[in-house]
């Protein structure tokens, strides 16, 4: 699923269609949703669990969950999947339902389904404002909150109140975007299906989601074909389309069940790269191209590069960049924010690719909340070319994870050192994800912090702590001598949860002076750091982490999408501490 992110952007192979719509966004969405569902009326909290369980690995699938069933295969076997939840991913896949879900909707006000979505509610609060309250949806929850009745609620408060507010303006006043991570299963179905069709040379993905942008609001594709091929009735006549918007000769527009929307453009070859300039975007970066092209007599369309009525250019990117003399700008580039003034100088950075990577440094097993033993996640990175892989599993903090104290952490420093006698090609780090409490300190004790190879330190609690308060925090744990990398360093969770207030350059100015490091975790909901933050550890020589936080086997392939961002970040492969060798790596982790 993920691994196909990066992909050749375009192909004239016409390959075979399998149609599977039903996808696996579809399967966990449901899961989730049927946790929400039964949290909300407050069902054994071990079978909520099982179903958030089943969506994480149904999300960390390698390939379409679809395509399994079709195969036969097993689907029991895969962690966490009994032979209960497998018969319910074949009944979604067979059926795009699950009965369940829809017999406890009945029982649920639709209304509820948006409040659990809203950033700082979820499923837990959600029932205690209808239990309390009688509120039932957006409506309800936000005359409460104008009114004052939610600061009263116990583990509510003024703060939780006014945030709750600020969400409900910015949930009706926000464009439906979707985690780019998650639609790359819908769109590489489509551009194969489109592929197929006899005729068609070319297809391409552009907008946004060629930008590789965290989000996408809808898909732009583009097609180049012999003529009179029938692309528009083969498109809007794909199984997975929900409502054709709009179909004409060269352009048509269709909504997909998971209420994506793509637009489709027929393009003539002379002009194939003048039209995927022009909707690759953004529009400042292309007005800032168009503007350079205009003190040169020149004109830039999505038809091509002109003067007067002539084309100059248009079949390539390549030479439409050429003709306003410029080299080829990459498309995760392309925001308007000093990549022009660099490429015309020739500083364009080097960016770092999926094959720089030698290793993760943040990866999970069951031991807390992963779904897989030390080995499976061991052959899992070696399978994936990796040199070492980090188990950094939750610390007793987190107790919902079933952290490892310091009795059990030495046992399985234990197992790893015995399981790397074992191993060839591939070597477990010893590691922890050691909690960062309120005061700063760790959740851990110094002696057997000593015992690793790696230590993440992370934020799992008290977000809502003052800016100042919160970045001296994280510095006061940076002062620990084992505290190596910052996890997941912002907290946000894109469309669910935004960062808490920190300092992130401060914290940045203190990681270079202790000899720490800052991840950018690739987990699709998180990618934290974002790609601002990216350059900004660039530009003050800070490097980075880019690890997956994985908690299955099929996690580990979130790497694309980490490396996704820090191109968008101008990250080179220097940048990254894991490009490098075990035996480099040792050194820059070691503090003096």
């Amino acid at each position: 699923m993920l691994g196909a992110a990066n992909s050749s952007e375009e192909s004239t192979a016409p390959g075979c269609n399998l149609l599977m719509p039903v996808h696996n966004k579809d399967v966990a969405d449901s899961f989730d949703m049927l946790a929400d569902l039964l949290e909300i009326r407050d069902a054994n909290p071990f079978r909520v669990r099982a179903y958030r369980n089943a969506a994480r690995t149904v999300r960390g699938l390698p390939g379409p969950v679809a395509q399994m069933v079709a195969d036969g295969e097993n689907l029991s076997d895969l962690s966490g999947i009994g032979a209960d939840l497998a018969g319910k991913i074949e009944e979604i896949v067979d059926s795009g339902k699950l009965s369940l879900l829809e017999k406890v909707k009945k029982d649920i006000p639709e209304g509820l389904a948006r409040i659990i979505a809203l950033p700082g509610v979820g499923p837990k609060r959600a029932a205690q404002l209808r239990k309390e309250l009688d509120i039932e949806s957006i409506g309800d929850l936000a005359e409460a909150a104008e009114a004052g009745r939610i600061h009263d609620l116990e583990g509510f408060g003024h703060k939780t109140e006014e945030r709750i507010l600020s969400a409900i303006r910015e949930d009706r006043g926000k464009e439906q975007r979707f985690l780019r991570a998650e639609v790359v299963e819908f769109v590489d179905s489509l551009l194969e299906y489109l592929r197929a069709i006899p005729g068609v040379k070319k297809v391409v993905a552009a907008g946004s989601y060629r930008r590789r942008r965290s989000t996408v609001g809808d898909i732009d594709l583009l097609v180049t074909c012999k003529r009179g091929t029938p692309v528009m009735d083969r498109f809007v006549a794909y199984d997975d389309v929900e409502e054709v918007v709009s179909k004409g000769e060269t352009m048509a527009t269709v909504r997909l069940r998971s209420d994506l929307q793509v637009d489709l453009r027929v393009v003539q070859q002379v002009a194939y790269g003048a039209a995927l300039f022009y909707f690759t975007g953004s529009k400042a970066h292309n007005i800032s191209v168009r503007r350079m092209a205009g003190k040169k007599n020149l004109k830039v369309n999505e038809y091509g590069v002109f003067r007067a009525e002539k084309r100059l250019a248009g079949a390539t990117e390549e030479e439409v960049y050429r003709e306003v003399d410029l080299p080829f700008i990459p498309p995760e580039l392309r925001e308007d924010d000093g990549e022009i003034e660099a490429a015309r100088k020739g500083r364009l950075p080097g960016l770092l690719t999926h094959d720089d990577i030698r290793g993760n440094l943040h990866a999970h097993t069951k031991a807390t909340d992963g779904k897989y033993s030390l080995r499976e996640m061991a052959e899992a990175a070696r399978h994936l070319g990796y040199e070492y892989l980090a188990i950094t599993d939750h610390s007793q903090q987190v107790r919902m994870a079933n952290g490892l104290d310091e009795k059990r952490l030495r046992r399985q420093i234990t197992s790893i050192d015995k399981l790397n006698d074992e191993l060839d090609d591939i070597r477990l780090l010893k590691g922890i994800e050691v909690d960062i409490l309120e005061d700063g300190s760790l959740d851990l004790d110094d002696d057997v912090l000593a015992e690793l190879d790696v230590v993440v330190g992370s934020i799992h609690s008290k977000f809502d702590l003052p800016g100042k308060k919160q970045t001296e925090r994280v510095i006061r744990a940076m002062d620990n001598p084992s505290f190596n990398i910052l996890g997941h360093p912002t907290g946000r969770l894109i469309n669910r949860r935004p960062p808490y207030e920190v300092d992130v350059e401060h914290i940045m100015d203190a990681a270079l002076e202790r000899g720490c490091f800052l991840e950018l975790n690739a987990q699709p909901e998180r990618l934290d750091l974002k790609r601002v933050h990216c350059r900004l550890a660039r530009e003050k020589g800070l490097r980075i982490a880019i690890s997956t936080d994985a908690h299955t086997v099929g996690d580990l392939q979130f790497m694309a999408c980490g490396v996704d961002e820090a191109r968008r970040g101008w990250i080179e492969p220097d940048d990254v501490l894991n490009t490098r060798s075990w035996t480099d790596l040792k050194k820059l982790l070691k503090r003096d």
